[in-house]
């Protein structure tokens, strides 16, 4: 009876390079992919793209017939990161960059490789920092990466004066701006997300070329107003005036404002009215009232009824006893860093 054979194997590292020595080389290629907005040209070989990844297998079909088709166009995906995806489908193995990873991520998603999006998602927590973390962020809300966008808003929590100063944070869409919003965790005043939450509306609504409370709506609510001292709640009314982004709810010729402040008692002067899920709340401070007591209208914003609060997004102090290190909305504004793509 014949024994049963053994199994050996030779070394790995010439075998890898050789296979390597095919990507992207036109000989004995045939197939040929149109990627990225530049429009490169990539060269590749049909069976091996077929054996290792069902969405090739499906693109380039089961029968290639006995000439080279037309080029296939892939426009979305960028031709460094296309190259990447053929390197680690050539030799099961990839050199990953920071500044490319997230588009090499975004490609092994689109195209089901488990593995490879696997080894992207581990080199990303191990690189992450403050210009990356939200463009990371968005990547994670986009394709339901529910550990990696745990480990971004963690980032985000801790660092987040300086994340909040990037282009990226500017670039999120609403969907991923709202986990941030709704943290008790960032170490950050309410003032200083207000402001912001202003400059992202600001570069949203000249790339989506619509009114800045338009494309807020969905983030407004979200807005801790209640917790902001008189002086910027004053300069938040001003700057709405000028810019308007929350909705206002006119009656007379005023905004209404107010402070939420525990323990003083709540007079008749101005007030902000905050919606809540049961209704609208009237938040009034302890100035008095305008002459004659009118009812000078209210700045409106849709929020949740019950709200917590973080070490980082404290209750102000009571009316004439400042917190150090406050700084009201009508102080620097956040830069807009504008895309190039505008």
């Amino acid at each position: 009876m014949e024994t049963p054979g053994l199994v050996v194997h030779g070394e790995a590292v010439p075998f890898s390079t050789a296979l390597r020595s095919l990507v992207n080389n036109p000989r004995y290629s045939d197939v040929c992919f149109v990627v990225g907005q530049e429009r490169q040209e990539v060269f590749a070989h049909r069976c091996l793209l077929a054996c290792r990844c069902n969405f090739f297998q499906r693109l380039l079909g089961v029968d290639p017939g006995p000439e080279v088709s037309s080029p296939v166009v892939l426009s979305t995906v960028p031709a460094e990161a296309f190259l990447t995806v053929l390197e680690f489908l050539y030799t099961n193995s990839v050199k990953l960059h920071r500044h490319s990873v997230l588009e090499v991520l975004t490609a092994a998603v689109e195209y089901g490789l488990e593995e490879l999006r696997e080894l992207c998602l581990e080199f990303v927590v191990k690189v992450l920092d403050v210009e990356l973390v939200c463009e990371a962020l968005q990547v994670a809300v986009t394709f339901g990466l529910g550990p990696l966008q745990e480990c971004c808003v963690a980032f985000i929590e801790a660092h987040s004066q300086e994340a909040l100063r990037t282009r990226g944070f500017l670039e999120l869409s609403a969907t991923a701006l709202l986990p941030l919003l709704r943290s008790d965790k960032l170490c950050v005043d309410e003032a200083e997300l207000v402001r912001a939450a202003w400059s992202w509306a600001r570069v949203g609504a000249a790339v989506l070329e619509q009114p800045m409370a338009e494309v807020a709506a969905p983030v407004v609510r979200e807005l801790r107003l209640a917790l902001l001292a008189p002086a910027e709640l004053s300069a938040l009314e001003e700057q709405n005036r000028r810019e308007p982004l929350i909705p206002v709810r006119t009656r007379g010729t005023g905004l209404r404002r107010t402070q939420r402040r525990p323990g003083r008692a709540r007079g008749r002067g101005p007030a902000l009215a905050l919606r809540g899920l049961e209704g609208t709340v009237e938040l009034r401070g302890d100035r008095p009232s305008p002459a004659g007591g009118a009812d000078r209208g209210g700045v409106e914003v849709p929020r949740p009824a019950e709200r917590g609060r973080g070490p980082g997004r404290p209750v102000p102090p009571a009316e004439g006893h400042s917190a150090p290190g406050a700084s009201p909305l009508s102080g620097p504004a956040l830069p807009v860093i504008q895309r190039h793509d505008l």
